[in-house]
């Protein structure tokens, strides 16, 4: 994309300094000057920045030595010094969020593109051109905060809008669907995917028994398994993903008129996702892979933006659809309800301190402005709860109720785990429900008891009234296997192969025989052909077909679900490496380069060695050295040797494995004569993709699909 204009002083001060309502002291920006603070006090601002202090101003004369009785004495407590910089060290981490605990984050500005005054009173939609700051999070959701970047995850798309009525949060994912229908399952569902409760891995991978275990006996869930075992959980960059509000909200106008909304945030750059392969090795390579690439290009001026689209519908149009709009775990098809643009968001300005802001910034959805409501929607209602309630225990404990004060004086017995202070040591790795580790032999845990549990007093006159509370939920929320075939149907036979392998290769992490067959009875309701796939690759006969609680019905596929039919053929946003040796021609390597970023993309230069390398024509520094720039972290490579470079280059496992790489990553590959030997090493053979320099301009950076049943198996 078009580099943009650093934010405005009076942006960036609006983002950095909070201002006080009526009757409040505006507290001093401690990054600022702080001026009226030392003109009362008779200091020279600059001077005073020198001093080292402690945290109430008293400067510090020795920050090297304790306070000792005598040269060899003890130690004295009335060393204030030492005493706060140790309390305060101690005391610098605060509990990581329980899901989307790894995340990167960014300040921005959000535009309105396009009024709508007629659909919602929100304040940021009433004129074009109308701004207000944001913050962005972007995150993994199963791993820790020291997990890497790259795992088959779902991705948080969560943004503040500091609109002039207060903030908006609108906290998503980069998949518009859930995995369940209802709040009251969320604590399973992550119990289920984080480590196993008696061993403590794998981290950040659903590729394990307990994780599947609850997919299997969750039908609600397949639909989100389709999106999670496709190419949308290993994104090529937070920059190329989509974001969605996944609910159903409201807008709602100044006559106070409402029609149900849902929210898009589509990326400027478009979709772009790795193979499994390569996020792999780019975990190795680079476990910060996606939070270095979105800093770097805001560093860069490489401002990245998505516009923001709407789904807007009324009851009318809701009650024809064979699916429930307040079903989080469903999406309306754009060929239906076209998405409307009608803002666009900019990154501009990384983080001043990644702790302050990124990690303790708190998102709430039951942050809305006048103009945006909720629906009924029964995951959102979770929500609006949870999501208040977790910030809160970032500050304190779960387990109070474990003080003696607190403590019932009957047995407990519940799926809870962990938090702060937990003096109790459940066993096993029961932690949710439903489970079937009883079929393993296993203690499966306690369960409901629809008998003696406590139920909710209802109205005398159940029968007539509409609003009695209820247990329950709606017919259509039954259909758990409609679109999740209108997923599926949705992807190119490339893209079902990638779904069918992700299958196959979490499954066959677990070790649960009954479970493995009961998700691929599941499969079964979404496709036969995909079901006999994953149980072929699995060796294992395919099971019976598991009970569907409502038969799915064909829906149209839509094209707007698949990565690979809406990728951008750009160069924008875009790596391509260029390798080069002693002697290579700095000319055709300059050409090359020119080429690239004039189509908006970025040349990496790579070499055997870094440094100053004469070459014809000169000398060039490289970006980066071979072992340490392997192909994974480019969109596509190209190579400019010499006859004497390439047959040394042959012989060293690091330059054929970048060939073989990017050729078994089905990138395209751009090369001279002399570099033939090592594609040939390599095992790379000649296709659309396989290109001469002078012709990598009209091939690009697209994958080469079509290569990918020559360099791996797949289900």
């Amino acid at each position: 994309m078009a580099k943009k204009p650093a934010p405005s002083p009076a942006t960036d001060h609006a983002l950095r300094v909070h201002q006080p309502g009526e009757g409040q002291t505006a507290p001093t920006d401690h990054r600022g000057n702080g001026d009226e603070l030392h003109q009362q006090v008779g200091t020279n601002v600059a001077d005073a920045a020198a001093y080292l202090t402690d945290n109430f101003g008293h400067r510090i004369s020795d920050n090297q030595n304790s306070l000792r009785a005598g040269e060899r004495g003890p130690t004295l407590l009335e060393d204030f010094v030492l005493r706060e910089k140790i309390f305060h060290f101690d005391h610098e981490r605060i509990p990581e969020r329980i899901v989307h605990a790894r995340g990167s984050g960014a300040h921005g500005v959000f535009e309105c593109t396009k009024a709508i005054p007629g659909l919602t009173k929100a304040s940021i939609f009433q004129k074009t051109g109308d701004t207000c700051p944001v913050f962005v999070r972007f995150s993994t959701v199963a791993g820790g905060a020291g997990s890497v970047d790259t795992p088959r995850d779902v991705r948080g798309f969560a943004v503040k809008l500091y609109t002039d009525s207060g903030n908006w949060d609108l906290v998503g994912n980069n998949i518009p669907v859930f995995f369940i229908q209802d709040a009251m399952k969320f604590p399973d569902l992550v119990h289920s995917v984080k480590m196993e409760a008696d061993r403590g891995y794998p981290q950040a991978a659903s590729a394990h028994d307990t994780f599947w275990d609850f997919i299997g006996l969750m039908p609600e869930a397949m639909h989100m398994i389709m999106w999670a075992m496709s190419d949308r959980t290993i994104p090529r960059s937070f920059r190329m993903i989509e974001g969605f509000g996944v609910h159903t909200f409201r807008f709602v106008n100044e006559k106070g008129d409402g029609k149900f909304v849902k929210f898009h945030w589509k990326p400027v750059l478009g979709l772009q996702s790795t193979t499994w392969d390569e996020a792999v090795k780019i975990a190795g390579a680079d476990p910060d892979f996606h939070r270095r690439d979105l800093f770097e290009a805001i560093d860069g001026g490489d401002f990245p933006a998505w516009d923001l689209g709407v789904q807007v519908f009324d009851e009318a149009f809701a009650a024809k659809q064979p699916y429930d709009v307040l079903d989080a775990t469903k999406l309306i098809p754009e060929e239906d309800i076209p998405v409307e643009i009608v803002g666009r968001m900019t990154l501009n300005r990384n983080v001043d301190n990644f702790f302050a802001e990124t990690e303790q910034v708190a998102f709430l959805p039951s942050n809305i402005i006048p103009g945006i409501d909720f629906s009924n929607d029964p995951l959102l209602q979770g929500r609006l709860f949870s999501y208040l309630d977790t910030q809160k225990s970032r500050l304190g404990t779960t387990n109070f109720h474990q003080i003696p004060i607190n403590a019932p004086k009957c047995p407990f017995h519940n799926f809870q785990r962990d938090g702060m202070m937990q003096t109790l040591v459940p066993t096993g790795r029961a932690n949710y429900e439903p489970n079937s580790l009883a079929e393993a032999g296993e203690n499966g845990g306690p369960r409901a008891s629809a008998e003696t549990g406590f139920t909710t007093f209802a109205t005398n006159d159940e029968r007539n009234d509409p609003m009695q509370k209820l247990r329950v939920r709606a017919e259509l929320f039954a259909d758990h296997f409609s679109q999740a075939r209108l997923f599926y149907l949705s992807q190119t036979e490339n893209e079902q192969a990638h779904i069918a392998s992700a299958l196959v290769f979490e499954l066959s992490k677990v070790t649960l025989d009954h479970v493995r067959s009961r998700v691929v009875g599941q499969l079964r309701n979404i496709d036969e052909e995909l079901a006999k796939r994953v149980a072929a690759g699995l060796a294992i006969d395919l099971p019976s077909k598991e009970k569907a609680a409502r038969a799915p019905v064909d829906l149209k596929p839509s094209e707007a679900l698949s990565i690979q039919k809406n990728a951008d053929d750009t160069m924008e946003g875009r790596k391509v490496a260029i390798l080069f040796a002693e002697g290579s021609d700095k000319a055709a390597i300059d050409k090359l380069k020119g080429d690239i970023e004039g189509a908006g993309g970025t040349a990496f230069l790579v070499a055997p060695k870094v440094g100053g390398i004469k070459v014809k024509g000169g000398t060039l520094k490289a970006d980066g050295q071979l072992a340490g720039s392997p192909s994974v972290l480019f969109d596509a490579v190209a190579s400019i040797l010499t006859d004497e470079q390439a047959k040394a280059l042959s012989k060293q496992g690091a330059a054929v494995q970048w060939f073989m790489d990017a050729f078994g990553h089905c990138k395209t590959i751009a090369h001279d004569p002399a570099t033939q030997i090592l594609l040939d090493k390599a095992g790379v053979e000649k296709d659309s993709g396989v290109v001469a320099i002078d012709a990598f301009a009209g091939v690009g950076t697209r994958r080469h699909w079509a290569r990918e049943p020559k360099v791996r198996d797949l289900a």
